[in-house]
């Protein structure tokens, strides 16, 4: 590879701008938001250190063949033809995973099977041997991209998605993807100085987030290994003088950090996880039931959370909803509340008149970021004497 060369971060639908942002604190080139995707450039160093500190994006892939395909001979034709001896030998193992657009190739599936098809016969033709086919631990992951008759061939840098942060052993029912937490957070505006509550933490990932946050831990420093580290040019010296840079800007929390769950299995689990994310200095978590609790101070408070949506409640989902907005309203004054739901008939049971809706997805589920401006008396005299601070 070059010194400079062109690479991707993917990400989730509505996090591009957060995506961008970050590429380009980080010291990115050439910076391009795309759909779930921005483009950038940087050298092998740069590739290393979005993989370790990038909060927002599930994979870092790099473009090494680019074709247009027009039918299936086409695909396999292409995948035969480029030099794959340049990344791998027969003797190393592979896998593909592939995203299709367009109504030539309409399944991911068979589309990764004819490339493993192909590759696997050019490296007999050309050496005697097929290379093996392993899923879960490959020494090469290939990405392949076709929208409509474009068709993009990368090697995948990250190898299991970057939410997969490390420190996560335990979850609840449904845990809430760890990219997608830190992306809520930066959307909420936090400023990583008033003190912070997820008040339904389950397993605890959006404190945890927020605690990597605020002290500037690399995102993905709990991370036991990346897809690069297999590769022939892996340099550990120079991966390793980049984790020592982002280590060194490292800080203090300036706020508190907290989060509360009811379930004594969530209590437990997100205080496993606070402990092997090493913030137990950093993050609180209490067993508590936010509708039963208040707000110990008139300081302001920021609160993300991520409450049930119904599929697995025992109980009214509406009557939860209605006892989130009455306890803000009566116990969490001088609060921004952000929360995040795809039950979008239980929201309306809030009784609150959210400021913001932002639209997401939390996985297939349509959701909306709701943002509830709580204010420290009435709105009305909120508005005849605005804070001076």
């Amino acid at each position: 590879m070059s010194a400079n060369f062109k690479m991707l971060a993917k990400t989730f639908f509505g996090f591009e701008d957060l995506l961008e942002n970050e590429l380009k604190q980080l010291g990115a080139q050439e910076v391009e938001k795309g759909n779930r995707v921005v483009h950038f450039k940087g050298d092998k160093g740069f590739m290393y250190k979005t993989n370790l500190s990038l909060r927002t994006a599930l994979k870092i892939l790099v473009p090494i063949y680019h074709c247009r395909v027009n039918s299936e001979h086409d695909l396999y034709q292409a995948a035969y033809d480029y030099r794959w001896e340049q990344h791998f030998t027969a003797k190393e193992t592979f896998a593909i995973d592939s995203v299709v657009f367009g109504e030539t190739f309409t399944h991911s599936l068979y589309v990764s099977q004819k490339v493993k098809d192909a590759i696997a016969d050019s490296f007999r033709a050309k050496t005697g041997q097929r290379p093996s086919v392993n899923l879960k631990y490959p020494d090469v992951r290939i990405n392949v991209h076709i929208d409509r008759d474009q068709c993009t061939f990368s090697l995948d840098s990250s190898g299991a998605s970057l939410h997969h942060r490390g420190y996560r052993t335990a979850t609840n029912i449904a845990p809430l993807n760890e990219v997608l937490a830190a992306g809520l957070i930066l959307l909420s505006g936090w400023d990583q100085r008033t003190d912070f509550l997820d008040p339904m933490c389950g397993s605890g990932t959006i404190p945890i987030e927020a605690a990597m946050m605020s002290c500037k831990i690399p995102a993905n420093i709990n991370r036991k290994e990346f897809a690069f580290e297999k590769w022939a040019d892996w340099d550990e010296d120079l991966y390793l003088t980049i984790e020592e840079s982002q280590l060194n800007k490292i800080q203090g929390l300036a706020g508190t950090i907290s989060g509360f769950d009811k379930a004594p299995s969530a209590f437990e689990k997100a205080k496993d996880n606070v402990r092997n994310a090493n913030l137990e200095e950093f993050v609180t978590i209490e067993k508590d039931n936010f509708f039963f609790s208040q707000k110990e101070q008139e300081a302001p408070l920021h609160i993300v959370t991520n409450p049930p949506y119904g599929e697995r409640l025992e109980g009214d989902i509406n009557a939860l909803y209605s006892s989130f907005g009455d306890t803000l309203k009566q116990h969490y004054t001088n609060t921004q509340a952000w929360m995040i739901t795809s039950n979008l008939e239980a929201m309306k049971h809030v009784g609150l008149r959210p400021s913001q809706k932002i639209k997401l997805f939390n996985g297939k589920l349509e959701s909306r970021l709701l943002h509830y401006n709580i204010y420290p008396g009435t709105k009305k005299i909120h508005k005849l004497n605005p804070p001076t601070s």
